[in-house]
């Protein structure tokens, strides 16, 4: 039947190509019809693989069966299927540098996704595309994580770097500090949330399904909370409406931008609440002698409106913190180790970077690691192409196992915090805590898993967590004149101030919240004694209002080694003077 059916619509060809085009498929169909046992999506497989449409498969089996002379038997399908796969990047040259050129040029539309690092300037010595790099890589040279194969190709910068155990940044009173941890591994290290179980994000929630109108109801809620704390600090008598004509006017709202460009001082609008007219009016700064203003910032305005269209600010009301957790008991010296992701060099999915500080742990014995994702990057190279050969979720779970298995012999307290950059866990923010159903009754007791962000309790010690990188965030929003400080300790300030772990609004295109969990979970319940903030942005150990604020960096950083963190806190008495004495005695950054 094939041989018949191969002379009949050969010759058409040359009379109607559609006609042809039909005909062949035809064969194709009744060929697979008279060898059931074969698998018939083979053909469509080929097309797939190939990423050539049908009637071009149609024509390349045309022209390979009259350059041999094949008849169409499924032997002969099946060495043309395979010198298909053999022979595609040379048959279709054109095809992939087309789909390439048409990449780069979207890719010059949009916003990278990785803001340092750069489409490369120079050819390679061995140029491949994705698609074509992909389809071909090999499966043997890929990475499952728990076990930390050697058969897979190090990260030759990462192993090659310097300053192992540098300490790039200091704080506090650090001569002669000892960095050793006093608990042993039968201790108990109190760390606890400081919301109530029944509050917890543990439990799965639907997010994302809200209404414009409850996100107006949060922000509404914001403006007349922080007001209020604003009018009584600051013995204010009333608010004005906003677009109130009169010589002086003191109001109260959100500083937002005049259009969805970056703000700056002639683009600054005030945004008053429902009680003062809800209105927007445009702000004249040129009176201030100082300023700092982001979008979304609470503040209070006093100036001229005589015109009701315009505030000519002359005195600006910021904020002011929570107070800070007062207990009653002393606590003795407590050696806490952070360190955020990713755990992994960008180039390779070789846990080196983690076992390095696992071996760091084992040798300092710290009380407590704090953890802090992404732990399976989203933005790695080999994540975004999809060259694993396990789920995310199994990649994560050894990951985590090694970790506790790794320690076990310390016997210190591990908390585990996701990041919006886990790709295995919800992308929203408030973000729940991981879950862990594979630990035994033995590992958990030493495990605290948290959302991000979170504050939590550690013998009597509060600490502010949070993995979302928003000092990046507002450092590109923020506006400044004559403030004397630096950026970081501006942007720190106002989180104390505002309140909150991300006071940004609108946030970035890259952070989904939930409004209405982060009424609930995204505000500081109290000013902490400890404010852990992982940034892209440089390492640092400072006081801001009270607060001990540290950015231990990231564990690696591109192809090289990064840096972690690691704290001495104690708990002692009030001062001489009764002024507040910081927990936190010392604190460093150290590269890996």
């Amino acid at each position: 039947m094939s041989t018949q059916l191969s002379i009949f619509f050969f010759p058409t060809i040359f009379c109607n190509t559609v006609l042809f085009q039909c005909a062949l498929l035809c064969s194709f169909i009744l060929t697979f019809m008279c060898f059931p046992r074969h698998p018939p999506l083979s053909v469509v497989e080929q097309c797939i693989c190939s990423r050539i449409q049908a009637d071009e498969m149609l024509l390349e089996w045309v022209a390979y069966s009259n350059t041999k002379g094949l008849k169409l038997t499924m032997e002969n399908l099946e060495q043309f299927e395979h010198e298909v796969q053999t022979s595609v990047l040379e048959i279709f040259p054109l095809r992939i540098k087309a789909e390439e050129e048409e990449e780069n040029l979207l890719d010059s539309y949009s916003t990278p996704a990785k803001g340092s690092q750069k489409r490369a300037l120079t050819t390679p010595e061995h140029p491949q595309s994705k698609r074509s790099a992909a389809l071909l890589s090999s499966p043997g040279l890929l990475l499952s994580p728990a076990s930390f194969s050697p058969s897979v190709t190090p990260s030759q910068k990462y192993s090659q770097r310097g300053g192992k155990g540098e300490v790039v940044v200091t704080f506090g009173a650090v001569q002669g500090t000892r960095w050793m941890g006093r608990k042993s591994a039968s201790a108990d290290v109190q760390v606890e949330l400081l919301e109530a179980p029944e509050d917890s994000l543990r439990s799965s929630y639907k997010y994302m399904f809200q209404r414009l109108r409850d996100v107006r109801n949060v922000l509404t809620e914001k403006i007349e909370e922080l007001g209020e704390n604003l009018r009584s600090h600051f013995s204010i008598e009333e608010f004005s409406p906003v677009s109130l004509p009169a010589q002086v006017i003191t109001v109260l709202g959100q500083v937002c931008c005049d259009s969805n460009g970056k703000l700056n001082a002639q683009s600054v609008l005030l945004e008053a609440g429902p009680e003062q007219g809800g209105q927007q009016v445009p702000v004249d700064l040129s009176e201030l002698k100082e300023y700092s203003l982001f979008p979304g910032q609470v503040v209070v305005m006093e100036g001229m409106n005589a015109t009701g269209r315009k505030l000519v600010a002359s005195k600006l009301y910021e904020g002011v913190p929570l107070p800070f957790h007062t207990p009653d008991v002393k606590i003795e010296p407590l050696n806490i180790l952070v360190a955020c992701g990713p755990y992994t060099p960008s180039d390779s999915l070789t846990f080196d970077p983690l076992l390095d500080l696992i071996g760091v742990i084992v040798r300092d014995r710290p009380d407590v690691c704090l953890l802090l994702g992404p732990f399976v990057d989203s933005k790695h190279e080999q994540v975004e192409k999809a060259q694993l050969t396990e789920t995310f979720e199994a990649i994560f779970s050894r990951c985590i196992e090694s970790i506790v298995d790794g320690t076990r012999s310390v016997g210190c307290h591990l908390v585990f915090v996701p990041s919006q950059r886990d790709v295995h866990h919800h992308f929203i923010y408030p973000q729940p805590p991981f879950t862990l159903p594979n630990l035994s009754k033995d590992q958990a007791q030493r495990v605290t898993l948290v959302p991000d962000p979170c504050t939590l309790l550690i013998d009597g010690v509060t600490f502010g967590l949070t993995s979302t990188d928003i000092l990046f965030h507002m450092g590109a929003e923020e506006i400044s004149c004559g403030t004397g400080s630096d950026r970081f300790s501006r942007i720190l300030k106002h989180m104390l101030t505002q309140r909150s772990y991300y006071p940004l609004y609108p946030p970035v295109e890259e952070v989904n919240m939930d409004y209405e969990k982060f009424q609930s979970f995204g505000q500081m319940p109290l000013t902490p004694d400890v404010l852990i903030v992982p940034s892209e942005l440089r390492y640092f150990a400072k006081d801001v209002v009270g607060c001990v604020c540290v950015n231990p960096g990231r564990l690696t950083k591109g192809q090289v080694g990064g840096t972690y963190s690691r704290l001495l806190i104690r708990r002692g008495a009030a001062s001489e003077d009764g002024k507040r004495a910081s927990p936190c005695l010392a604190a460093q950054v150290v590269k890996i």
